[in-house]
């Protein structure tokens, strides 16, 4: 048994036989019970001094609940399996409940945002109690899973746990009568406080957290991570509207990340109730709230006044029952001020038609039908429930010619930079103030960053690429026939890749500790779009031929010009190649896309006077590149035997074919 675990264990044995209840564990101590640890040591939230001294826990540990109450245990919780991972999806357990575990043992399988991996235990003991069950989604770093044990005895005592009850019926848990015995110091909750419970009020989903106790079932959508290194993002614009339904695979919003602008599809289906963020907001923190799922639509009403602090817990709907208590207790003169405001709340039950303008009622189909048709669905009678627009509604406004789409007011004054959170361009005679795309500040963010803290310097050498040229143009006249087409940037990836797998010292990155060399040689392509330079990378680029390449170059950067690149397609690479030759640019040198080591900026080719063979004066095809290296990963020598196989593979263009 590993030290930590043992600590704890004697820590705990010691209160159970000096208190019996959580009354008693106060008065022996003077704090009460309730105990949270955390990997960089343990702590109580009361910190008692005796606890303080044990030695820190293994990374899995998080809580030990209830000394009083419940067997010695361990809360294992989601790891972080990868370096950009901040939640993960549990695919199958593959250890049971009461299974002994021994190290190395393989808990359960982690869908991580890079692959699934296997996540292994490491220490001895037994599997008490599954938290998360298989298939589970989007599970946060750092939540309880699972409860281990070091006696096969103390299994049963978990059966009914619960993460946070410190304890569980059956279990020898607290009761409902307990929380006062336990927490003497603080004052009762007022049960009729909003207060009480927040937080309670839906499911999270991303992220996200319920409101105030008293709303209807919902969901806090937090805003997603689109792409593996995003931190932040804006809204660019919003696909659905409040009160809309959503199917599952919608298209909810466009996210611009740091790579490019992404579709936020929904994964449910269900009803928005709320936005919190508004088309344009700017540089939210990826999990913040960004709007209200419900799946009722009799719930979305509920959810007019919701904000972004109810999301976080800090509120509740106002009570209608709250009007009649004032009333009750308030003076009896009140009462005819309050008669006519309740007379107005009244709806109008002659009215056939919804206002224009207004939240529209109606079914998922009606309001399809209205789309396809263009007609203006407030205009239809309604005849559902509760004045509910309905197809036969639609059908019949369509069939009768009326209804048609208004158009939008020319008057109607456009939000202001305030309201929607948009940076605006500035203009002078003098200039203009272009705003800077999320892509091209975070581009220029990690550009500084890369010549502040990388230790950059330069090779360069010259290659005749007359042998490339004339293979070039063979192959392309037996491509021409399926329509495909070589171009000499995918016999430079090709050559960058044999290179790598000749040189393996380059395909790397610094780690401080540690310099990291990879297996896998996935390349990196520059592609300047309009919302700035994007990075997409070919996989496994030294086993592909070149027409694979080429289709692959070809099918990225078209993605990357129209902002449609998936997270993946822009993850992992080891090296980069950035090519301005057909700019007509002789020669450049390229800023390194950390962590990888290395950079290889490609120039033009032109026409030269050079030394032959027989060391006579000849013309020849020359181009002309520069690799950039990281001198913490790649000396001098290496980085001069990388060009030299790299220049050989491009002068014999034959030799990467083999």
């Amino acid at each position: 048994m590993s030290s930590w675990r043992r600590a704890v264990q004697l820590g705990a044995r010691f209160i159970r036989s000096t208190t019996k209840t959580n009354k008693g564990f106060a008065a022996v101590t003077g704090f009460p019970t309730c105990t949270r640890y955390y990997s960089t040591g343990i702590t109580l939230t009361q910190h008692p001094q005796w606890l303080r001294t044990l030695v820190p826990l293994g990374p899995q540990l998080v809580s030990l609940r209830g000394f009083a109450d419940l067997p010695a245990h361990s809360e294992l919780t989601m790891p972080s399996l990868s370096p950009t991972m901040s939640q993960g999806n549990i695919v199958e357990w593959k250890k049971k409940e009461g299974d002994e575990l021994a190290s190395g043992d393989i808990l359960c399988m982690v869908e991580t945002d890079k692959a699934t991996l296997e996540w292994e235990n490491q220490d001895d003991g037994f599997l008490a109690k599954i938290l998360v069950g298989d298939n589970s989604k989007d599970i946060p770093v750092g939540t309880p899973v699972a409860v281990i044990t070091d006696e096969k005895d103390d299994v049963a005592a978990f059966a009914n746990y619960l993460p946070g009850s410190g304890g569980s019926s059956g279990g020898g848990g607290a009761t409902a009568d307990s929380p006062k015995e336990q927490k003497p110091s603080e004052p009762a909750a007022d049960p009729e406080s909003n207060e009480a419970n927040p937080g309670s009020g839906g499911a999270a989903d991303s992220g996200g957290g319920g409101g105030g106790g008293d709303w209807p079932p919902h969901s806090v959508m937090g805003l997603p991570s689109l792409s593996p290194t995003m931190s932040q993002g804006n809204i660019a614009s919003w696909k659905k509207k409040e009160g809309e339904p959503v199917g599952a695979g919608d298209e909810m919003a466009e996210i611009e990340t740091d790579k490019a602008t992404m579709a936020w599809e929904s994964q449910d289906d269900g009803f928005i109730a709320k936005i919190l963020l508004q088309e344009g907001a700017k540089d939210i923190p990826v999990g913040t709230p960004a709007m209200i799922f419900v799946e009722e639509e009799e719930d979305i009403a509920a959810f007019k006044d919701y904000t972004g602090e109810d999301a976080k817990g800090g509120g509740a709907p106002k009570k209608p029952a709250a009007k009649p208590e004032a009333k009750k207790e308030g003076k009896q003169e009140t009462a005819p001020q309050q008669q006519p405001q309740q007379q107005e709340q009244k709806p109008v039950p002659s009215q056939p038609k919804q206002p224009s303008g207004g939240r529209v009622i109606a079914s998922p189909y009606a309001k399809k039908l209205a789309r396809e048709a263009n007609v203006d669905i407030s205009q239809a009678t309604a005849t559902g429930p509760e004045g509910r627009i309905v197809a036969a509604d639609v059908q019949k406004l369509i069939s009768e010619g009326g209804g048609k789409a208004k158009p939008q007011k020319a008057d109607a004054p456009a939000p202001g930079p305030e309201q929607s959170g948009q940076i605006t361009s500035a203009q002078s005679d003098d200039y203009s103030d272009i705003p800077n795309s999320q892509i091209r500040r975070i581009t220029a963010k990690r550009l500084l960053e890369s010549k502040q803290t990388v230790p950059h310097y330069y090779l360069t050498v010259d290659c005749r690429v007359d042998k490339l040229v004339q293979l070039r143009q063979q192959l392309n006249a037996g491509l021409a026939k399926d329509g495909k087409k070589l171009s000499v940037n995918d016999f430079v990836i090709k050559a960058s890749a044999q290179a790598l797998k000749k040189v393996p010292g380059v395909n790397a990155s610094w780690h401080g500790d540690f310099i990291r060399q990879y297996h896998n040689i996935d390349i990196s392509i520059a592609v300047q779009t309009p919302s700035g330079l994007m990075v997409p990378v070919v996989k496994d680029s030294d086993s592909k031929g070149l027409t694979e390449i080429g289709s692959a170059v070809k099918d990225l950067a078209g993605k990357a010009k129209e902002g449609k690149l998936g997270p993946a397609e822009m993850a992992g690479g080891t090296f980069t190649i950035s090519n301005l030759g057909m700019y007509k640019v002789d020669n450049f040198s390229a800023v390194i896309n950390p962590p990888q080591a290395a950079i290889l900026a490609v120039g033009s080719s032109s026409k030269r006077v050079v030394v032959g063979s027989s060391g006579e004066f000849e013309e020849g095809t020359m181009m002309s590149v520069t690799l950039s290296c990281d001198h913490r990963v790649v000396d001098g020598a290496m980085g001069a035997q990388w060009l030299q196989a790299f220049r050989g593979y491009i002068e014999d263009p034959v030799s990467m074919l083999l």
